[in-house]
């Protein structure tokens, strides 16, 4: 137990550190990007294998361009709060297999929009040095005002006194969707980049098809066949 807590400890103080470095505003030339990538984590053999997929978009066009799947031990064991220790290993390894290496990374998790300011969108655009933008299904902290109802609404997401996202309608009669800067990114940006990759769908292009590629979805399969 006091190993455990030590380790805990350790793992805490790395976080805020490596929070600390996250660049939160535009740190890059939106008019400039030419390919925007999804990812997307899973876990194979009750979560003994690790897998991550990255599917990469020309932008604003949206048409695929590469995907690429890894798969490793996972090393790290699940502990809420700390997912990005357990998942972005792979998805380093996944990123360095990519041919064309995206300007952009919409991440499936959060970015700033955690207790400690460090979920996989950031934790990853750090040790990448690249700008990354979080695209969570669910809420991890924050709290905000009722969101309308129609497309494209938007509300911050708030804890206590600090924007640490949006809240967004991405599609009608569907739960939300939590955006938040992961790094080098504003989070006006962060929520224009999304709006921009939205097509009709709850999720963003890229994460949507990172989850369909990691998952063989009827998506991907369809895809396969008519190339």
């Amino acid at each position: 137990m006091h190993s455990t807590t030590l380790d805990i400890k350790k793992l805490k103080q790395l976080q805020i550190d490596t929070a600390a470095q996250v660049i939160r505003h535009d740190d890059i030339d939106i008019t400039q990007i030419k390919f925007i990538a999804g990812t997307d984590v899973g876990f194979e053999e009750q979560g003994q294998i690790t897998r991550a997929a990255m599917v990469v978009f020309s932008y604003p066009e949206l048409k695929v361009v590469e995907f690429k799947i890894a798969r490793s031990v996972t090393e790290f064991p699940y502990i809420p709060g700390y997912l990005s220790f357990r998942e972005y290993p792979t998805l380093l390894r996944v990123w360095h297999s990519l041919e064309n290496k995206p300007d952009l990374l919409l991440v499936d998790g959060q970015g700033i929009a955690h207790p400690r300011r460090l979920g996989i969108a950031s934790h990853l655009g750090v040790l990448l040095d690249l700008p990354t933008i979080g695209v969570a299904k669910k809420r991890l902290c924050g709290q905000h005002i009722l969101l309308p109802e129609e497309v494209g609404a938007a509300v911050a997401l708030m804890d206590e006194q600090e924007q640490i996202g949006w809240v967004l309608r991405s599609k009608l009669r569907c739960n939300p969707l939590y955006i938040s800067i992961g790094h080098r990114v504003s989070d006006l940006t962060a929520l224009q980049l999304v709006k921009s990759c939205l097509k009709g769908y709850r999720l963003p292009e890229p994460t949507r098809w990172a989850d369909a590629v990691a998952s063989n979805k009827a998506l991907f399969s369809r895809w396969l066949n008519q190339q």
